[in-house]
């Protein structure tokens, strides 16, 4: 018995040994995680100097106001790192030339009180507070005298702010929106961002409190597939070794998620995909990650392959073929898209097999923007770089080996084979 033991725990540490010694494709792997601020944030230039000049008062005329800005933008719109990244640069900047400027970032998804809001930003600021029990009022007092009496500012933000005002309430909102109304005093050293998905989410709150709000609003729009791609590039070239992933992927991942392709346009989603697919391709010993690596994370991050199971079970034969066609091309070239024409003769040779008659062009090109429509495949004009205007046709989702066999079964029921 003894000896099994042993003999199991030697084979479980030669397992671990193998692990942790086996090349990985990652040389940053938190530069890809959630909570990651980055150094650099393409494409929110313009939102970073518009919290600049909403902010610059704490240097030229520190104390004359007490400055508030929503952020609004959907999922994955960079709503958080933008405020975080402002905030650490900010305060930075501000240190070197003399002034005393703190940034607190308070999840109030996490922090759903007031209480807990409070007890946050005091925890931040490091502010020591007394053993005993203390009320809101209290210890929103203890904050404010703490930075009076170090001659600090404070820029505070609720981020998720939405769930807070609807979790804690009006009054909560407004104790926190308006701090400076009851207090006379000519230096204001409180500051705050609030980070909600949209204005409708405050429309609870009372006009008054709702119209200070919405004095200063900064709104960021979905990503764009070129906007993707440059943010891809840039956390690519800091998570992994070079050489490790392609442009071809990076532009792969941003048309699939971009906002003028369809998708929605949330860097968030799109930098998790890049990450789960360099998990899998690190997982299958690969050098390099692969379109095939990008299809199983897209899988695995979305019910996409659910629904176009149930939108193809009901297609027309010939339909199935043409999607078999596109399948297998993708397949062996190993691209990201294929060409109209060229799909059209691998569509003609696998009916040859299959002995039906091809369909005529004009037929074709229905079954393709049928597919499309159904968010089955992607299909659009070609643009710059390939001559002639042709339609280029894509699948983002997989792995694709599995889907043409699904495909394939599909087309022989339709054909009444009973296939061993």
């Amino acid at each position: 018995m003894v000896f099994t033991m042993i003999d199991d725990k030697i084979s479980t540490w030669k397992i671990i040994e193998e692990e942790l010694s086996r090349p990985t494709l990652f040389k940053s792997r938190e530069s890809l995680t959630p909570e990651y601020v980055p150094d650099t944030l393409p494409h929110r230039e313009n939102e970073i100097k518009a919290l600049v000049s909403a902010f610059k008062h704490l240097i030229t005329s520190p104390g004359s106001i007490s400055q508030r800005v929503l952020i609004i933008g959907g999922v994955g719109t960079g709503k958080t790192v933008t405020a975080r990244v402002f905030g650490r640069d900010f305060t930075r900047i501000a240190r070197l030339r003399g002034y005393n400027i703190r940034y607190v970032h308070v999840n109030c998804h996490r922090n759903r009180t007031l209480y807990n809001v409070v007890a946050d930003i005091a925890k931040q600021l490091e502010i020591p507070l007394p053993p005993r029990g203390l009320s809101v009022k209290e210890m929103y007092d203890a904050i404010l005298g703490y930075l009076e009496d170090h001659d600090l500012y404070a820029i505070i933000t609720l981020d998720e702010f939405h769930y807070f005002a609807s979790i804690a309430g009006s009054d909560a909102v407004y104790f926190i929106v308006r701090t400076y109304d009851d207090i006379e005093t000519s230096i204001k050293r409180l500051n705050f961002i609030f980070i909600s998905l949209d204005t409708s989410k405050l429309s609870l709150l009372d006009s008054s409190t709702e119209s200070y709000l919405l004095r200063h609003m900064i709104k960021l729009k979905p990503y764009t597939s070129k906007e993707l791609y440059d943010i891809l590039k840039y956390r690519a070239s800091q998570a992994f070794y070079e050489g490790v992933v392609d442009d071809e992927v990076l532009r792969f991942i941003a048309e699939y998620e971009g906002s003028d392709r369809g998708g929605g346009g949330n860097a968030r989603h799109a930098i998790e995909i890049l990450l789960l697919a360099g998990d899998i391709a690190d997982s299958e010993g690969s050098t390099k990650i692969n379109l095939e690596h990008v299809r199983k994370a897209i899988m695995r991050t979305s019910r996409e392959i659910i629904n176009v199971s149930e939108s193809i079970l009901y297609s027309p034969l010939h339909e199935l073929i043409l999607l078999w066609a596109i399948i297998r091309l993708l397949r062996r070239t190993g691209k990201p898209y294929v060409k109209m024409g060229e799909v059209e003769k691998e569509y003609e040779v696998l009916c040859e097999v299959l002995g039906e008659e091809p369909r005529r062009h004009t037929q074709i090109y229905e079954y393709v923007m049928n597919l499309k429509k159904a968010g089955v495949i992607d299909a659009r004009t070609s643009g710059k770089g390939l001559r002639g205007r042709t339609t280029l046709i894509s699948i983002h989702y997989g792995p694709l080996d599995l889907f043409e066999k699904h495909v394939e079964d599909l087309v022989y029921r339709k054909l009444g084979v009973v296939r061993r």
